[in-house]
């Protein structure tokens, strides 16, 4: 049987139906009230967005699921768990900070901000998965105590994973600090000595402060990366402004991919029923908004998608994505064509497929959809 996708379009024709009424309508009809029942603790699972970051999704959209699942009777409370890396997200603290500055307060959206794996990333419950890497896999306490889930994901891609969807939300967004650095720990970055300036920006986003600034004999300057405190988290990588640290793509990358899904898994395997997964598909920009900066979409805006089945709609969304004319000028510099792959065109080494395979075998949905605008 074909996993339900439902799709409405950025466009509001006639000038008669602003978006947030098509959300109010998506929402109902993919399944909320399936999902959520009167007395609910709801986790409305989404990302806040890092400062500097202006892509992530409108406090203004969130507010209508929120005010939806009121209406059904639940009790909905905004999370996400602290990041790994040093930025504005990685103790609760300043994660909350960082969201009332994104617009996310309580006024905005009507409802309570819970940093799901408390104030330095210590609170989790461990899930069995049996997957290959992890028997066991550490999620977010304020996770696992949510009596329902409605996982709100901003699309777009990543420079590890290709792309983020719904799936990349309940991994690596689910898991705890401890969590995350288990699904990273197959990567260990290499510094090109040649190229790199010695400007130490990565050392700013180590979160083991795993890296130095050493002059070489020519007195040139290099950053290196001791192996011994190097958790894998790939900080660096992304956030080297001269392509100077490198990562073994195929060996390390598609490890990090099967890890996250399984850490995917364990976050919905305690309400794999009582789970609905809206995806926007707006601003689809090249990196993930855990960067402190947002580039220009590849694509143009096509819509929003909610279904109850997660790997349905990342399958929708990528094609979908796929479908559209890229833009030129942007990040994106091949594949502009309608029907050509943008995702791997922005990432030709992140077997991106790779993720929705594995989470359709550890029995998370189907990669057979059927769209319904």
């Amino acid at each position: 049987m074909l996993s339900e996708v439902h799709f409405t379009g950025r466009r509001c024709v006639g000038h008669r139906e602003s978006l947030p009424e098509k959300l109010d309508s998506l929402v109902d009809n993919s399944g909320l009230e399936e999902v959520v029942a009167p007395g609910d603790l709801v986790a409305v699972k989404l990302h806040f967005g890092e400062k500097g970051n202006t892509t992530f999704i409108n406090p203004v959209l969130v507010r209508r699921v929120v005010d939806k699942i009121k209406e059904k009777g639940g009790k909905p409370y905004l999370t996400d768990t602290n990041t790994l890396y040093v930025g504005s997200r990685a103790n609760a603290v300043d994660h909350l900070q960082t969201a009332v500055e994104n617009g996310f307060s309580y006024a905005t959206v009507g409802a309570p901000l819970v940093i799901a794996d408390g104030m330095r990333g210590r609170s989790y419950r461990e899930v069995e998965v049996n997957g290959r890497h992890f028997n066991r896999v550490n999620i977010g306490s304020n996770i696992i105590e949510a009596d329902s889930m409605v996982v709100l994901s901003h699309v777009k891609g990543h420079i590890l994973t290709g792309f983020g969807g719904a799936i990349k939300n309940l991994g690596m967004g689910c898991g705890n600090r401890s969590g995350k650095q288990m699904m990273h720990s197959s990567l260990k970055p290499e510094v090109k000595e040649e190229e790199c300036r010695g400007c130490a920006t990565c050392l700013e986003w180590c979160p083991e402060q795993a890296l130095v600034v050493e002059e070489k004999g020519n007195k040139q300057k290099v950053a290196v990366i001791d192996p011994e405190k190097c958790v894998g988290c790939a900080e660096c990588f992304m956030a080297c402004r001269y392509n100077s640290i490198k990562i073994k793509w195929q060996s390390e990358v598609d490890a990090v991919l099967e890890r996250m899904t399984e850490y995917a898994c364990g976050a919905v395997k305690d309400k794999l029923d009582k789970c609905q997964y809206i995806n926007f598909l707006l601003d689809i920009i090249p990196d993930c908004d855990c960067n402190s900066w947002s580039d220009a979409p590849v694509v143009p805006d096509v819509g929003i998608l909610g279904s109850r089945d997660p790997v349905a709609v990342d399958c929708a969304s990528v094609d979908l994505v796929n479908r559209q004319p890229g833009i030129r000028g942007t990040a994106l510099s091949a594949s502009f064509d309608p029907g050509e792959d943008k995702i791997k065109a922005l990432y030709p080494a992140s077997n991106y497929s790779n993720t929705l395979e594995y989470a359709e075998e550890l029995g998370m949905g189907s990669r057979d959809y059927k769209l319904i605008e």
